[in-house]
């Protein structure tokens, strides 16, 4: 049932650059990454904390999946004394128990525990959760919950370099409609298939924190490549996007929300494909297409 997520690793590359001014939640930015042993990056207007299992080698079949593909994060909007945080644990079957119990101590929100891939080795758990209070009581919260994975942090004041790009991202960017970002063998993008505003317990969300859908990219070879993701819709959206993936045989690995208390709900749909990089393509922009109409 552990499959990996890409909802994690996706919006990492998918972002703009962090404008720290329009932010109301920059000044509690660097004390948070202190915390947190990670430097913050923008998520598209939330500060977002990124922790990449590079210490794991997770393989689909016969295929390596670049360490961005599975990653932990934590996004944080609002201001340094109410301050609002999301985002998932990437946990491996035995980490699992120890991430659960240190977020239940921390009195931290589990919104969602699900699979991603399909026969991933080693298995994988995503652990969605929510928090909210002081930005930097937030932080040393979730610090104790990272420290029960093996992620380890590249250090508050430094964020890694990018990989050189290998990925055909003329190519991706072309058929999928708009710019996005790229490392190493990995382009991703971000898109809002939701066009109204969504509630929790009756607050409204951060559209891009709650309920953005992030689409990687992997090339694997001059001829083939592997795609994952997840698409959030709303209710009438679900059946046109997986009758989409199904059609272009991307294989759609779980169907479920990431959100406790919605209003309206919001479904994620997770997606596996591998194919020739101009067929994925065609099929994922197939779904975008569906979920539009």
């Amino acid at each position: 049932m552990m499959r990996v997520a890409a909802v994690a690793i996706l919006l990492q590359f998918a972002v703009a650059s962090y404008a720290p001014a329009q932010n109301p939640f920059d000044p509690a930015r660097d004390s948070v990454a202190r915390i947190l042993q990670t430097p913050a990056v923008d998520g598209g207007g939330y500060a977002r904390y990124n922790f990449p299992r590079t210490d794991l080698k997770v393989t689909v079949g016969d295929v390596t999946l670049a360490p961005g593909l599975s990653t932990s994060w934590a996004g944080f909007v609002g201001t340094p004394a109410a301050a609002e945080a999301m985002g998932d644990i990437v946990a491996t079957e035995t980490e699992l128990p120890k991430v659960l119990k240190a977020l239940t101590d921390a009195h931290i929100d589990i919104t969602a525990i699900h699979d991603h891939y399909n026969g991933e080795v080693p298995r994988l758990a995503f652990v969605h959760f929510h928090a909210m209070g002081s930005a930097t009581e937030i932080g040393r919260r979730l610090e104790g919950v990272f420290g029960m994975t093996g992620a380890p942090r590249p250090g508050a004041a430094r964020t890694p370099a990018a990989a050189p790009v290998t990925v055909d991202t003329s190519l991706v960017f072309r058929v999928l409609g708009k710019p996005g970002k790229a490392s190493g063998a990995v382009a991703s993008l971000g898109f809002m298939l939701v066009s109204t505003p969504v509630l929790v317990d009756g607050r409204p969300v951060f559209p891009a924190l709650a309920y953005g859908t992030p689409v990687a990219i992997q090339q694997v070879s001059a001829t083939r490549a592997v795609a994952t993701g997840d698409f959030s819709v709303l209710a009438g959206q679900v059946q046109p996007v997986v009758r989409a993936l199904a059609a272009n045989g991307i294989t759609t690995t779980a169907v479920h929300n990431h959100l406790v208390g919605a209003t309206p709900n919001v479904y994620y749909i997770h997606f596996w494909g591998d194919a020739a990089l101009p067929t994925l393509l065609r099929g994922i922009r197939a779904a975008l297409d569906a979920a539009k109409s």
